[in-house]
């Protein structure tokens, strides 16, 4: 064998060793990322189980309960009550703007009600003002 193919040949070894290297860094790099996404999503999990108090009893369709329990065999979740306490959670942030417009809804109908309460209270004291004299 010639120095020549004996220079390409570890030129093409260093080569493969080179892209082996970067593969393997790659693949660590991949794998960091995967545990820090991971870990983030088992927080924000944490944060949203932790202020669970109330109980709720619902009834959702075929597919709904298909991607609770797949939660939980997924091992994200430990019971499908967390997993659906976690989506619906997720539901509302997602809706955020329509809860904002409900709650601008909300409070512009107790101003009305409070002023009808106040309308029949004056009619009211009117006509007892009335009655006793």
């Amino acid at each position: 064998m010639s120095e020549e193919t004996k220079s390409k040949d570890r030129s093409k070894e260093e080569e493969q060793k080179r892209k082996k290297g970067a593969f393997n860094e790659f693949g660590e790099q991949v794998e960091k990322f995967a545990n820090k996404t991971a870990e983030s999503i088992r927080k924000a999990i944490d944060k949203a189980l932790a202020s669970r108090n109330t109980v709720l009893t619902i009834r959702v369709n075929d597919d709904s309960n298909e991607k609770i329990n797949r939660l939980v065999e997924s091992g994200l979740f430990k019971t499908r009550s967390e997993s659906a306490a976690f989506l619906i959670m997720e539901g509302i942030k997602t809706q955020q703007g329509l809860f904002d417009k409900i709650e601008g809804k909300l409070k512009r109908m107790e101003k009305i009600k409070q002023e009808l309460q106040s309308i029949v209270s004056e009619e009211i004291e009117k006509g007892a003002t009335k009655n006793n004299k």
